[in-house]
């Protein structure tokens, strides 16, 4: 069992727990640690640290940026506080959530002939759509085969992000205090170059709930070549903690509390 995840998402974003049953969903998992890191989106409190119930949790984000190359990835920041910069690439990122959101759940009615009844708002994403798809009655879709076949990359009812670049990204992150991170490096159409952008952060996330077999080596050598720090957590989305994540050791060296 890990002693930290982190990476978990709550309703600030799109995942189903809510944040005051963050401290009682760890200890269910037997974590000690959990980082928030809910897409594009502060938590509502400032200290980079704080402590619920004899919980540790870090005041993280999930932070989708463009490479030069066009490939979009995840970055991660991790003991973050506010800055004006932050402040402003979020709600940028946030009023363009809610337009993109609306034209996905038009554009998934519309086909379907469908009422979701969703309403879209304020860290309104795709999991929130594939969710009331699953759900409606006359939807003959399940969570997976929304993502599959309406809503994924690609799919007729996916509508792009407007997102900063990778060097913004990494900047504001950074210039926040944080300690910035590359998600799930493997989930990513083409890693090896995912990897390289590595070269200008302090971590990866090595340890991840893929779903399926992955040959972790190449993110082992990033972490040799580079001199990076560990990262991990199970990407939550509901209120499982603990399938993925790092031991005391590594959080430990991490120094987000220091």
């Amino acid at each position: 069992m890990p002693y930290a995840d982190l990476h978990v998402h709550t309703t600030r974003s799109d995942g189903a727990l809510e944040r005051a049953d963050v401290p009682e969903a760890a200890r269910r998992a037997g974590v000690d640690v959990v980082a928030l890191t809910d897409h594009d989106r502060r938590q509502p409190f400032d200290e980079p640290v704080i402590e619920r119930d004899d919980v540790t949790i870090v005041h993280g984000i999930e932070l989708r940026v463009e490479t030069e190359r066009g490939q979009r990835v995840d970055l991660l920041g991790y003991g973050i506080e506010p800055t004006a910069d932050l402040e402003a690439v979020t709600e940028r990122i946030q009023g363009n959530r809610i337009e993109r959101g609306q034209a996905i759940v038009d554009c998934v009615e519309d086909r379907l002939g469908i009422d979701l009844g969703v309403t879209v708002d304020d860290g309104f994403g795709r999991p929130h759509v594939a969710r009331a798809i699953a759900a409606h009655p006359d939807a003959d879709y399940d969570y997976e085969g929304a993502f599959d076949s309406l809503i994924g990359n690609g799919d007729p009812c996916f509508v792009p992000r407007d997102i900063p670049s990778f060097e913004r990204g990494r900047q504001v992150l950074a210039e926040a205090g944080g300690l910035v991170s590359l998600a799930h490096p493997l989930r990513y159409r083409d890693s090896e170059r995912a990897l390289e952008l590595t070269a200008d952060l302090d971590a990866v996330e090595l340890h991840y709930p893929y779903g399926r077999e992955v040959d972790r080596r190449p993110v082992e050598r990033a972490i040799e070549r580079y001199d990076l720090l560990e990262t991990g957590g199970s990407d939550a989305h509901d209120d499982t903690l603990g399938v993925a994540g790092i031991s005391r050791e590594a959080y430990r060296r991490l120094e987000i509390d220091n």
